[in-house]
C-alpha cells in the first residue's frame, strides 16, 4: 500500500486579504480533517499550511492510496421483528440486510441490547481510495470553509454557476509523483500551478512531486507560499529598512497579516513624505497610512512619528525610485486632508458642539449623544460622592480636593463626546477620545480634563492601558457603566459569541480599573446610581439590575481564571459576590495562603458539612447560649470561637485578610472535636437550636474572606 505525501492547490483570483490567513489555516484544517476520519492520514502527521493572495495549498505527510478495511458490526433489529416463530428470517430482515450490503445467508449474532435481544452482523468495510478520500475531503472544505462574502461565477462552459469566495482556475493534487483524479468547481486535478503575475521564470509551473512544491513555485514562480514565512521575511526586512534609518517601524500585528495577503514576493522599500505634515497629531497621520494605504510609519527612540514609512511592495525590480516616488506621491493627499480636517475643526471649541449631540441618535430605544452625556455626567457625579463617602481614603485625592474633582469631572463629561461631530472623528472614528484631548488642549483646558476626554474609552481591548489620571478613571467608569445599564435595561444583552455592543469589553474595563486602581467602590452601588441616571419609562427590562451583576461577576471569574487563579480559588472567593472589586486580588492572595496550610483541608471540609447542616435546618435562627453548651468539645469550640471570632474579625475589618485567615485555622482541633464527640440533631429541642447556632457563628466567622467550602475536594 503506497504512502507518499500529498499536495493539494486551488489557484484562485486575488483573495480578500483580511480573510486569507483564516482561510488558509481552515483549507489545511478541513483536508486533513476529512482524510484522517477516512483512515488515510495517521493522527499528528505534519501539515503544512499555504496562502497567497492567489492560491491556497495544504501538505501533508504520509498519506497512504487506500485506508485498511475496518471490521463493522452492524445492529440490524430486533430479534422479535427479524426471525418469524419458526426462526426464519423476516420480510424486514431480509430488506435490512440488503440494505447493508449483506446476503440473505449472512451469518447472524443474537446479542442482549437493553431489555430484549437483538440480530447483529458482523461485516467488513472496504477502506476508501485516496481519490474517493480526497474528492470528499474537498466537497467537505468546500461547505466549511469560513467564506466572509460567497461569489458566484460561471465556469468555461458557460452554463453552469458555481460558488466560492473567488474564481478558482486551477487544482493541484499529487500523491507525491503521482496526480490524484480529483475534481472541484469544475477543474480537473493536475500538476500545473502559476507563478508571481509578472516575476515569474516561465508562465506555467510544472510540479514534479508534492515534496517540490514550495521550492519550484520560490524558484520559477518567484513566489513565498507559506504565509508564516512570507510573514517573517516582512518583518525582518522592515526591521532592516527601519535599522538604516536608526529608526523603528510600528508594530501592528493585524498590519502585518494583511500586508503579508497582499503580496507574493515581498519587498520592503523606504519613502518618505513633507515635515510639514508632522503638525497633525500622528495618530491621525499613522491611521491614515496603515488603514489606507498600508504603510508602515517608522517612529525614532522617544515613540515619536518621523517623515519615513515603509511599503511592501510586490515586485522587486533593479530601480525602485518609480515605485518609491509613486508610492510618496499617492500619501501626499491622504496626509493633507488629515491636516486639512486638523486645522478646520479647531476653529470651534468643543463647547460649541454640545448642542449639536442632541442631533446625533446613540440607540432608537436610549436617546441621542446629548442625553446620553447627561446621564455619564450624573453618574461621574455619583461615583465621586460614593468616594467620599467611603471609610477608606481615596489615596490619591484628599477628602478636600473632593470638590475640585467633581467639577473636573463634570467639565470632562460634557466635552467628551463632542468630538463625534468634528470633521477628523468622522473619517476616522477609531480616533474618537483621542481627538477630542488635541483639541481640548489646543482650546487651553487644562491638561487634567484633557487627558481624561481622552482616556474615558480606556481600557478599549484587553492589555490597553487605563486612564491615567482620576479625573478620567471616574469618566471612563461613568461611561462603560452607562452603556451597560443602558443595554440591559432596554434587554440588549450578549448572546452566544454575539456581542454587537460589545458589553463583555465593557465590563471587564470595569472590573480592570475596579481592581487595578483599587478603588474603594461597590459594584451594585455603581450599578444602582447608573440605574438612577435613566428616566424611569427608558429602561424596559425589570430584572436589568440583576441580569447585569450576574453578568459582571461571571465575567469576573472568567478573567481571573485566565489570570492563572485556580477554579478553586476563584470559586470560593466570587461565590460570596464581594461587592468592592479593589479587594478582590487581596481575597484571593488569602485564599490561595490559607489553601497552603496543614489545616486548610480539614476545615474546608468541616466549613462545606456546616453549610449542609444549616441549609438543612428548618429551626429559626436563635442566640447562642454559653450556658446551653453542655458537651466538652462544643464548649472547648464555643470557648475557641469566642477567642479567635473578634481578633480574626478585627484582621478582616482592616483589610488583613490573610492574617484573618490564618487566625481562624486555629479552630481545625476543636472544629474536628466538636464533629467527633457532639450531636448537632439532640433530640432536646433547645440543645439543638443553640448548636445549630454555634455553627451559624462558625460558618459566619470562616466566610467572611471566602466561601471555604469550595476549597473542598
Amino acid at each position: 500500500m503506497s504512502v507518499q505525501n500529498l499536495l493539494v492547490e486551488l489557484f484562485v483570483e486575488e483573495l480578500p486579504p483580511k480573510a486569507l490567513k483564516k482561510l488558509g489555516e481552515s483549507f489545511t484544517s478541513l483536508i486533513a480533517q476529512s482524510l484522517k476520519g477516512q483512515g488515510l492520514v495517521a493522527e499528528g502527521a505534519a501539515l503544512t499550511s499555504f496562502a497567497t493572495p492567489r492560491r491556497l495549498a495544504v501538505h501533508i505527510e504520509g498519506v497512504t492510496a487506500r485506508a485498511a478495511d475496518k471490521a463493522l458490526r452492524v445492529k440490524l433489529m430486533p430479534v422479535a421483528v427479524g426471525l418469524d416463530a419458526a426462526g426464519q428470517p423476516t420480510a424486514a430482515l431480509l430488506k435490512k440486510l440488503a440494505a447493508a450490503g449483506l446476503g440473505a445467508d449472512a451469518p447472524l449474532e443474537r446479542a442482549p441490547d437493553g431489555k430484549a435481544e437483538a440480530l447483529f452482523a458482523n461485516t467488513v468495510q472496504a477502506g476508501a481510495s485516496l481519490q474517493q478520500g480526497l474528492q470528499a475531503a474537498l466537497l467537505d472544505m468546500l461547505k466549511a470553509l469560513p467564506i466572509p462574502k460567497v461569489m458566484s461565477y460561471q465556469l468555461a462552459d458557460g452554463w453552469t454557476n458555481v460558488n466560492f469566495v473567488r474564481p478558482v482556475h486551477g487544482l493541484v493534487a499529487l500523491h507525491g509523483a503521482e496526480v490524484v483524479p480529483v475534481e472541484l468547481l469544475g477543474l480537473q486535478a493536475g500538476r500545473s500551478t502559476q507563478g508571481h503575475r509578472f516575476e515569474a521564470t516561465q508562465p506555467r509551473v510544472e510540479l514534479a512531486h508534492a515534496d517540490d512544491y514550495a521550492r519550484q513555485l520560490c524558484e520559477q514562480g518567484a513566489v513565498v507560499a507559506s504565509f508564516a514565512e512570507r510573514r517573517e521575511l516582512i518583518r525582518s526586512q522592515l526591521e532592516v529598512a527601519g535599522a538604516k534609518l536608526g529608526l523603528k517601524p510600528i508594530q501592528d500585528e493585524a498590519l502585518l497579516d494583511e500586508v503579508c495577503a497582499l503580496v507574493e514576493r515581498p519587498n520592503v522599500l523606504s519613502c518618505q513624505f513633507e515635515q510639514e505634515f508632522l503638525a497633525v497629531p500622528q495618530e491621525c497621520l499613522i491611521l491614515t497610512m496603515k488603514a489606507n494605504q498600508k504603510y508602515f510609519p517608522l517612529l525614532d527612540a522617544h515613540g515619536r512619528l518621523t517623515r519615513h514609512f515603509l511599503v511592501v511592495s510586490n515586485i522587486q525590480p533593479q530601480d525602485a525610485s518609480a515605485i518609491v516616488q509613486g508610492n510618496e506621491r499617492v500619501v501626499r493627499p491622504r496626509l493633507a486632508d488629515a491636516k486639512f480636517f486638523f486645522d478646520q475643526d479647531r476653529k470651534r471649541t468643543l463647547e460649541s458642539r454640545v448642542s449639536g449631540l442632541a442631533k446625533v441618535v446613540y440607540h432608537g430605544q436610549l436617546g441621542s449623544q446629548g442625553e446620553r452625556a447627561e446621564r455619564v455626567r450624573a453618574i461621574a457625579h455619583a461615583i465621586v460622592n460614593q468616594l467620599r463617602e467611603a471609610t477608606v481614603p481615596y489615596t490619591v485625592e484628599a477628602k478636600d480636593q473632593f470638590d475640585v474633582l467633581d467639577a473636573k469631572v463634570q467639565q470632562a463629561a460634557r466635552l467628551a463626546k463632542t468630538d463625534l461631530l468634528t470633521d477628523m472623528v468622522g473619517e476616522f472614528p477609531e480616533l474618537q477620545g483621542v481627538m477630542g484631548g488635541y483639541y481640548a488642549r489646543h482650546e487651553g483646558l487644562k491638561d487634567g480634563v484633557a487627558i481624561a476626554i481622552e482616556d474615558h474609552y480606556k481600557p478599549r481591548f484587553a492589555g490597553d492601558a487605563l486612564p491615567r489620571n482620576h479625573t478620567g478613571t471616574v469618566l471612563a467608569l461613568a461611561d462603560k457603566l452607562e452603556t451597560l445599564v443602558g443595554l440591559f435595561g432596554i434587554k440588549q444583552l450578549p448572546t452566544g459569541d454575539k456581542d454587537p455592543f460589545a458589553l463583555r469589553r465593557h465590563a471587564l474595563g470595569v472590573m480592570r480599573i475596579l481592581v487595578e486602581k483599587n478603588l474603594p467602590l461597590s459594584l451594585p452601588a455603581l450599578v444602582d446610581a447608573a440605574l438612577g441616571a435613566f428616566p424611569e419609562d427608558m429602561l424596559t427590562h425589570a430584572e436589568a439590575r440583576e441580569d447585569l451583576l450576574h453578568f459582571a461577576y461571571e465575567r469576573m471569574t472568567g478573567a481571573l481564571r485566565e489570570q492563572g487563579y485556580s477554579s478553586q480559588e476563584v470559586d470560593a472567593v466570587v461565590a460570596l459576590r464581594p461587592p468592592r472589586w479593589g479587594e478582590i486580588p487581596k481575597r484571593l492572595a488569602a485564599v490561595r495562603a490559607f489553601a497552603a496550610l496543614p489545616e486548610s483541608a480539614a476545615l474546608a471540609a468541616a466549613n462545606k458539612r456546616v453549610g449542609n447542616i444549616l441549609k438543612k435546618s428548618e429551626d429559626a435562627p436563635v442566640a447562642l447560649q454559653a450556658a446551653l453548651l453542655r458537651e466538652p468539645a462544643e464548649q472547648h469550640l464555643g470557648a475557641a470561637l469566642g477567642e479567635v471570632e473578634p481578633v480574626a474579625t478585627r484582621l478582616f475589618d482592616s483589610g488583613e485578610y490573610a492574617a484573618s485567615l490564618r487566625e481562624l485555622a486555629r479552630l481545625r482541633e476543636p472544629v474536628d472535636a466538636f464533629f467527633d464527640g457532639v450531636m448537632v440533631n439532640a433530640e432536646d429541642a433547645q440543645l439543638r437550636a443553640n448548636r445549630l447556632a454555634l455553627l451559624r457563628q462558625l460558618h459566619l466567622a470562616m466566610n467572611r474572606v471566602a466561601d471555604l467550602s469550595r476549597l473542598a475536594q
